[in-house]
């Protein structure tokens, strides 16, 4: 999420998508047909366009909303039935509407990464980071609402500057809601923290400073939760994000049995000495490449969990393609999640869905 995202052409099995230049743009309404053989199979991609940094919420009525990074300057919004079918719905902002730092960090441009949507208190919420390369101490979180998940969005304040928390490159920022309070957890290679939020009927949002921890250690970003049988299974990546076929990047998993930590291996070491269980990385034939930075966690209708993450495509030999997004199931043995023997899955079956 930290390097100009560059579109490119993508050609997916099974399935072919022309996708923009870096100077084009997709179109209202245009779909992607991720399917295989039979309709209860899909393919990976399953957004060819670049999308990086996804961030996924399904709403009343069922539907699912994706939001991810774009050119730095705005958020494209996806829409889909049952997670492997997605629709182009927009961007989450006009030019006129486009986020930028509070004038106290500084009055630079700012590049749009990361974004996180949820609901809260009847609206939509969109969280994102804003920030420039090389300048980590401006990094900022900032967030917008919007009455419908497609928006409008209009910016709303800042949760928070990186002087304001005194943490390097605040970014990457992932909300928590549990038991009427909030938190957000954020962080990228200066250690991976956690602190609770004051959210207000209007939702005006601000930190408790006094409850800032650092959760994990310098070597992780892009970091995610999920909840399961008493366990807080902290997400993250680690490598690099943005460079193509020699992205390193990689998704790993620690747990705890409390919120604030300590979180650990399977071996009982803790994430705070960069110490994990690997999740999910690029495969040996550089099909997908630099596997990170996923959505939290979706259940379907048959109570499965599915990841949805970027990845380089079939990256070329000579530069960056864009980041596109795939699907795989989650899967939990011996109260650990694995994904299909570690790496992308090429094809799988599609998640249940009960359609309303």
């Amino acid at each position: 999420m930290k390097l100009e995202i560059r579109i490119v052409c993508l050609t997916a099995i099974a399935f072919s998508v022309s996708m923009a230049s870096a100077e084009g743009k997709m179109e209202v309404g245009e779909s992607f047909a991720a399917f295989g053989e039979t309709s209860k199979e899909y393919h990976n991609p399953v957004i060819a366009y670049s999308a990086p940094d996804p961030t996924c919420i399904r709403v009343a009525d069922g539907t699912y909303y994706l939001y991810g990074t774009e050119d730095t300057r705005n958020m494209p919004i996806y829409r889909s039935d049952d997670l492997v079918h997605w629709t182009f719905v927009g961007t989450a902002f006009t030019e006129a509407t486009r986020p930028a730092f509070p004038p106290e960090v500084t009055d630079k441009p700012a590049s749009l990464w990361a974004p996180e949507i949820r609901y809260v208190k009847g609206k939509y919420v969109l969280f994102y980071s804003l920030a420039r390369w090389g300048e980590e101490w401006l990094s900022t979180v900032g967030y917008a609402i919007a009455d419908k998940p497609e928006g409008p969005f209009t910016p709303k304040g800042y949760v928070f500057s990186s002087r304001d928390v005194n943490v390097q490159n605040s970014i990457d920022q992932f909300f928590w809601e549990e038991d009427g309070k909030y938190y957000m957890l954020w962080g990228s290679f200066s250690g991976l923290y956690i602190i609770e939020l004051n959210v207000s009927d209007d939702l005006t949002i601000t930190p408790k400073l006094e409850t800032k921890q650092k959760i994990a250690g310098n070597a992780y970003e892009g970091v995610n939760l999920w909840k399961r049988d008493g366990y807080y299974y902290l997400i993250a990546s680690r490598g690099t994000c943005c460079e193509g076929i020699r992205s390193t990047y990689t998704t790993v998993v620690g747990r705890s049995k409390n919120l604030f930590g300590p979180y650990v291996n399977k071996a009982g070491k803790p994430m705070l000495e960069n110490a994990d269980e690997l999740l999910l990385h690029g495969t040996e034939d550089n099909s997908f490449r630099g596997t990170g930075h996923n959505s939290i966690l979706q259940e379907d209708d048959a109570h499965q969990t599915w990841m949805l993450y970027h990845a380089y495509y079939k990256p070329r030999e000579d530069g960056n393609d864009g980041r596109s997004v795939s699907l795989d199931r989650v899967d939990w043995v011996d109260g650990w999640p694995v994904m299909n023997n570690g790496e992308p899955s090429t094809s799988a079956e599609i998640p249940v869905i009960n359609h309303k």
